[in-house]
């Protein structure tokens, strides 16, 4: 069967030219867009490999006064302030950072010149040694990516692990060797402007609405992470979650064999939950292995539960051990920022769920405690509806405390749910949520949003919500009615 392109604007075909501009780089002019840490990375790549490097990003200079000397420095030019149209036209190839939408009118344009235009990560993929397992979904990817990362090195794999998870891709091709494993974290904006991409094991977690004032609609965002595995064969392998809809019916559209994770049921190849029992099959009839118990699995929530399996079934196409991958997820930890457990003050939990920034990230947060929470939402809203969370929040959430400029929105889905404190900022919906809490309560952060209204990123978030915490040390949390 035919894969199902991308709607999102791409190169029609790679040329034998531009393949050549891409993997022989010396004295050829690059363009960067958008400089993260992604286009930070690549751009200093490019330039080590030769390349006639500029820099452009909408910021402003000051804003970048920290990258712009360590740019200079190596020799990369820096246009700052908004992009040009010539500087656009004047390149061999554009690498645009995944911060960037694709349909920039600057990109279009350069498109229609002739303009090659690839991705961060299809340009490190160009260059990387040894083999790729690439995990994306709408939640759960750097706890997947993480754990997947920590099992193939308890098998004493050599592996590198980057991506969306926070290290730029392309800074691990020096490290990389034909004995690699990258294990990467892929994002839809990462995986819409790949072309070549080709993990030998890819995994889709889930997908459900994100991204949608990007990507335009569901189907658009669902096609781009399918893009994941676009160029697999029957050499490769597919870990799909039979339990969401859509990735079930992604598997469809696989040239790839593939395996699937349940909580809910038995599959006929891969992993699922039974008798208390993480266990693993390789194929229909095949001997059904127990990995490991699921009260030895050290994360909190059903959710974490699917991550573990979709690791399981990775780690085994990657030909670790059942033993192995036992003892790996029985010392993995958290990460942070992903249902972190920050503090108890006063008989009162508090957990950074920073990461959680769509609506179904924050109900999967919010079904991993019994009740009792007071749920701080808001941010940067991504055209969200937020009132699927209605019937979670009347039966687990005493109070929600809205932050950013989502606020107005998230209230009006949700009024007549529960009680709603708008706060404006972090710092007074924490403040408000901790005296508001009775003893044995939850103070989560799970915004549903992402952070770039009032901050950096996710992390920064995150790390605000850690600090104003430790601040609550000094308030008595209220006595039970």
């Amino acid at each position: 069967m035919a894969h199902a392109a991308s709607p999102a604007v791409h190169n029609e075909a790679i040329a034998p030219a531009v393949m050549e501009t891409i993997m022989e780089l010396k004295g050829k002019k690059v363009l960067v867009v958008g400089l993260g840490k992604s286009g930070l990375a690549a751009a200093l790549f490019l330039r080590r490999r030769g390349a006639q490097v500029t820099v452009s990003d909408i910021r402003s200079a000051e804003s970048l006064a920290k990258e712009i000397p360590a740019l200079l420095e190596e020799g990369i030019m820096v246009e700052a302030g908004g992009h040009g149209l010539l500087t656009f036209r004047r390149q061999d190839l554009i690498v645009v950072s995944p911060g960037v939408p694709l349909n920039t009118p600057e990109l279009v344009q350069a498109r229609n010149f002739g303009r090659p235009v690839i991705g961060e990560l299809e340009l490190a993929a160009r260059f990387l040694k040894g083999r790729i397992l690439a995990i994306t979904g709408s939640n759960g990817k750097t706890t997947t990516t993480a754990l997947t990362g920590e099992i193939l090195k308890e098998a004493g794999y050599r592996t590198l692990v980057a991506g969306n998870i926070g290290v730029a891709v392309v800074g691990l091709i020096d490290e990389s060797t034909d004995n690699t494993w990258s294990v990467l974290e892929v994002s839809s904006f990462q995986l819409e402007s790949t072309e070549e991409f080709h993990p030998k094991i890819a995994v889709i977690l889930n997908i459900t609405p994100d991204h949608l004032d990007r990507h335009g609609t569901f189907e658009n965002y669902a096609l781009a992470k399918e893009r994941i595995f676009a160029l697999q064969d029957e050499n490769d392998s597919l870990v799909l979650n039979a339990d969401n809809p859509r990735t079930a019916e992604a598997g469809a559209r696989s040239h790839a064999p593939v395996y699937w994770f349940s909580t809910r049921h038995e599959v006929s190849r891969g992993a699922w939950a039974h008798d208390g029992n993480v266990v693993y099959r390789s194929a229909p009839g095949a001997a059904i292995e127990a990995v490991i118990p699921l009260n030895k699995i050290p994360l909190k929530g059903e959710h974490n539960v699917e991550n573990v399996l979709a690791a399981v079934s990775a780690a085994r196409l990657a030909g670790v051990p059942a033993a192995v991958i036992a003892r790996a997820v029985e010392k993995f930890h958290a990460v942070e920022h992903r249902l972190e457990f920050v503090a108890t003050i006063n008989c009162v939990d508090f957990y950074n769920d920073s990461k959680a920034t769509n609506v179904d990230a924050t109900a999967k947060a919010v079904a991993s405690f019994p009740g009792g929470i007071h749920l701080i939402l808001g941010g940067k809203d991504k055209g969200s509806d937020y009132a699927t969370l209605a019937p979670l929040l009347r039966e687990r959430v005493r109070a929600v405390y809205t932050i950013g400029t989502a606020a107005a929105k998230i209230e009006s889905h949700l009024r007549g749910v529960v009680p709603i404190h708008a706060c404006t900022t972090l710092a007074n919906a924490v403040s408000a949520a901790a005296r508001a809490a009775r003893p044995e309560d939850v103070v989560l952060l799970a915004p549903a949003c992402s952070s770039f209204d009032q901050f950096e990123n996710y992390e920064h978030r995150g790390r605000v919500f850690k600090e104003l915490v430790a601040e609550q040390k000094d308030w008595k949390a209220k006595p039970e009615p």
